[in-house]
């Protein structure tokens, strides 16, 4: 046997007992907990300083938005604490559903920025918005009307198919939240472009834009394409315990990296005194 042959073999060893090492699945999912609890605390510590700023303007999108990357990473740190004991509920859709809603619940946290972002683009160019608040909430209905169904489809019938299916939806929406902040903030940062470059504020606007929609194209395209993986390979599944490795990386680098960015990114507290395009949800 050559070299390389023996040295894949050890590996392949290793990653066996990785990844059925209880140990090494408590302490990645303890991790996992660890880090989501952490990114849950910064965003109400935000939220917090956001509302003693501006308590007059009830719930902007700026204060929903945090407030949901909250939910988003308070739910996934429980679920991630008690991931063994997720793993023994029964009917094994609730596992899924568990597993699957905070996910959900990521892409309606992005997807209000995609719509704060499309909202200041039609305003800046005198266009109606009138259109786009009933949109975000008809797309969400929709994604979230179609995944109940396909869970409740895997209850009735948990076949390989249906399994597959409800991945690649999965995979399908994450790749529309990725088109969404291509096309919403690609053309807010070509705007922002052609501002003068006297204009106060631009260069950090513009700068802000372009990580922004940069990071969340690049975590949702790689949802997208793990999703993919997951759907036709058991060797990259997420939904089971003895993958810790790559449910480490999967978690670190689509939530959890990104979620922190984004939060460090729109630190900026908003004036004291309202801004035009600073409304509340209506």
């Amino acid at each position: 046997m050559s070299a390389s042959s023996s040295a894949a073999a050890a590996l392949d060893a290793w990653w066996d007992d990785v990844n059925n090492s209880p140990v090494w699945q408590d302490r990645t999912f303890h991790a996992l907990a660890a880090l989501y609890g952490v990114v849950a605390v910064v965003a109400l510590v935000q939220l917090i300083r956001i509302e003693c700023r501006v308590p007059e303007f009830g719930w902007t999108t700026q204060k929903v938005f945090h407030f949901l990357n909250f939910i988003v990473n308070s739910v996934r740190s429980t679920v991630f604490v008690l991931r063994r004991n997720v793993q023994l509920v029964h009917p094994e859709i609730f596992q899924h559903v568990l597993i699957d809603l905070p996910g959900l619940a990521f892409f309606t946290t992005y997807a209000l920025l995609v719509l704060f972002w499309a909202e200041i683009y039609y305003q800046a160019r005198a266009m109606s918005t009138d259109g786009l608040r009933p949109a975000f909430y008809t797309i969400n209905g929709v994604i979230y009307t179609i995944q109940i169904v396909l869970w409740l489809l895997t209850w009735w019938k948990p076949v390989q198919a249906v399994i597959i299916l409800s991945k690649m939806f999965f995979a399908a929406t994450s790749l529309f939240a990725a088109f969404g902040f291509l096309l919403y903030g690609g053309r807010l940062f070509l705007m922002l472009q052609r501002f003068p470059v006297e204009s106060k504020g631009r260069r950090k606007k513009l700068n802000e834009v372009g990580y922004v929609t940069t990071i969340c194209f690049g975590c949702f395209l790689i949802r997208c394409v793990m999703m993919c993986f997951s759907a036709f390979d058991k060797g990259a599944d997420l939904d089971v315990l003895n993958h810790p490795i790559v449910n480490f990386f999967y978690y670190l680098l689509v939530e959890i990296v990104p979620s922190s960015l984004v939060l460090f990114i729109l630190r900026k507290l908003p004036p004291k005194r309202g801004i035009a395009q600073y409304h509340p949800i209506h």
